[in-house]
């Protein structure tokens, strides 16, 4: 059985990533991208499905024992993990050297007291655990080949075949060390370079560090910040500026439920929030790629925008199930493709084109094609904000009218007004101005209940919605208007669980609910991050503290998150590392130094 989520470690290339365990296992790992079948699947369903566990040699075979210690090497993506026996103390250090040629995973043994007796075990399996490869020997490495793929390890380790396993039985002491590689290759290029381990550690390290020198944050939990940043820069694909919302897929939002969604793509909502967070911190390389990562996926035709795309712009991302995984804790289906790539969701524009404003305050160099791009947005948004969508949860029940997705579109109108206004670009500004004021009106006058003093998620229902949240952090409204401080306290009563944290909606249950899915979902934890944004900006400074203390205690002890809580089990659950999650993190810890520093100059 795979470890619970918050048990494992993120490395990666900044094209693909992998999961590792407290054991020495990693369970996942795509090749040679984000989105490609994994060749270790093992957290989807057991072992025969594809792992590769390095650490000390257990007596039964059956129970590895656990790191004692791990962590990151300073503010990299380099794993360090460390076990005491009784014969002495080893390390195990795990990482991905950012490439340009052949996908390299290196996991380095030391021995750092007494002799400690290793095992290295490695199941390949391809196309997500279904297709057994040929494994052989060419010379000292060894191949693992199955139609287009190739997967080569290198060790000075002897290494071993049996059970469909490659196995390496050695011995560490004091001072040395043992590299293994695995290279992925196309397999009709025939064997990839050698590895160089020890010198790509250190390139790894320089790179890391480098990366995390430009960080312009200096705040209070500032080493909470920069490992999210480092988790959203090992989600971007450095090739073409995409970001994934997450490296997994079917981690399940409620253990043993049905709510599992691939997340291996590039959602345009979550890419553009996680600019944002990187423009604020100082990373403006990242913000050019990705407007021009936009620019090729959209492909200057707005009225076919979809709401993701593949990693390089794919539009086809179809959704399907494998059916011989029995999914993570039984949580099944496991699927693959995301359907939601064909919905509605016109929160998109607005988020889209914030991003782009973002870039362009933050001193981004104008470019023609994304002012012309955002032009016609909104011309589309003229024409269609007055339709039902699916909105920002991408409900699979009939659409409605959100208010969040109208509030985004006023902000997409707003942000192009003030480009407009600017000089930057050319437009009908005084009929955009009356459009925005419409969109305003529209959502004052049909989302909000007047009866309980609360906007709700979709025109005339009583529900309400976490999304709603983010009205005056978009300047929707200003957080001192009743109605929104009112929306506030009724989230706090309605979607709160019993730990503080927060719900997006209520799902109604193991029936078929509001989002057209049974079962239910943990505290997202996106919301409870927007909440005490929330909580801070009408002034209640010490509960918002206490809310992000109580939200970074939820991290695991490498700082990472997955999408949701579950109050109940209290695990984490969902796709892990989110980039959902690790994006309003950094925002709200800007957020509370901006308050802290108005409230020393008051």
């Amino acid at each position: 059985m795979a470890g619970r989520i918050e048990d494992y470690a993120l490395i990666g290339d900044m094209q693909t990533a992998a999961l590792v365990c407290r054991d020495g296992s990693i369970d996942w790992l795509c090749l040679p991208r984000f989105d490609s079948p994994a060749v270790l699947a093992g957290l989807l369903d057991n072992e025969e499905n594809g792992f590769w566990r390095i650490g000390p040699a257990c007596a039964d075979g059956v129970n590895p024992p656990t790191a004692d210690r791990r962590s990151y090497v300073d503010d990299s993506l380099i794993l360090s993990s460390e076990w005491d026996t009784l014969q002495g103390t080893v390390r195990v250090t795990d990482f991905m050297p950012p490439r340009d040629g052949a996908p390299q995973l290196v996991r380095i043994v030391e021995g750092l007291s007494g002799q400690v007796q290793m095992r290295s075990a490695l199941r390949m399996r391809f196309s997500y655990g279904r297709v057994v490869p040929w494994v052989h020997k060419v010379g000292d490495r060894t191949a693992a080949v199955a139609g287009p793929d190739s997967v080569w390890l290198d060790t000075a380790a002897h290494t071993r075949g049996e059970d469909q396993t490659t196995y390496a039985d050695f011995t560490v002491r004091p001072g040395e060390r043992i590299a293994f590689t695995i290279s992925w290759q196309p397999s009709h290029r025939g064997e990839p370079p050698l590895p160089e381990p020890y010198s790509a550690l250190e390139a790894t390290a320089d790179f890391w560090r480098g990366w995390v020198e430009q960080c312009t944050y200096r705040g209070p939990h500032r080493d909470a910040v920069v490992r999210s940043l480092i988790t959203l820069k090992a989600l971007t694909y450095a090739p073409t500026g995409g970001i994934v919302a997450a490296p997994t897929t079917s981690l399940p939002e409620e253990i043993g439920g049905v709510r599992n969604w691939d997340y291996r793509y590039t959602w345009l909502r979550d890419a553009a929030i996680t600019l944002s967070s990187l423009l604020r911190t100082g990373y403006r390389q990242e913000a050019h790629a990705w407007r021009e990562w936009l620019l090729r996926a959209v492909a200057g035709d707005p009225e076919n925008l979809q709401i993701m795309y593949g990693i390089a712009g794919e539009r086809e991302l179809v959704e399907a199930e494998l059916d011989w995984l029995s999914g993570y804790e039984g949580s099944s289906p496991v699927r693959i493709g995301n359907g939601a790539a064909g919905q509605l969701q016109l929160d998109v524009y607005g988020e889209t084109i914030e991003a782009l404003h973002l870039a362009d305050r933050a001193g981004l160099a104008p470019n023609d094609h994304a002012a012309a791009l955002q032009l016609k947005m909104i011309a589309y948004l003229q024409e269609h904000w007055t339709e039902p969508d699916e909105g920002i949860w991408e409900v699979r029940g009939p659409r409605r009218h959100f208010v969040h997705s109208k509030v985004m579109a006023w902000v997409a109108v707003d942000r192009t007004v003030k480009l407009i206004e600017s000089g930057r670009a050319v437009g009908p500004l005084q009929q955009w101005r009356e459009l925005r004021d419409a969109i305003h009106r529209d959502v004052c006058a049909k989302g909000f209940d007047w009866e309980r003093n609360t906007f709700t998620q979709s025109y005339g229902s009583k529900e309400l919605d976490a999304s709603l949240l983010l009205i005056p952090q978009v300047g929707f409204l200003p957080p001192e208007d009743k109605r929104v401080i009112g929306t506030i306290e009724a989230i706090q009563r309605e979607l709160s669980t019993e730990d503080g944290f927060i719900l997006r909606y209520r799902t109604g249950g193991p029936g078929a609910g509001l989002d057209g899915l049974p079962g239910d979902e943990g505290a997202f934890l996106a919301c409870s991050f927007w909440m005490a944004d929330d909580l801070a900006m009408i002034g209640r400074l010490d509960e918002a503290r206490d809310l992000f203390e109580k939200l970074l205690a939820l991290r695991n002890d490498l700082g990472l998150l997955a999408e949701e809580w579950d109050p109940r089990l209290k695990r984490q659950v969902g796709n892990f590392p989110q980039a959902f999650s690790h994006v309003p993190l950094i925002d709200t810890a800007l957020r509370l130094q901006h308050a802290l520093e108005l409230a020393e100059a008051a």
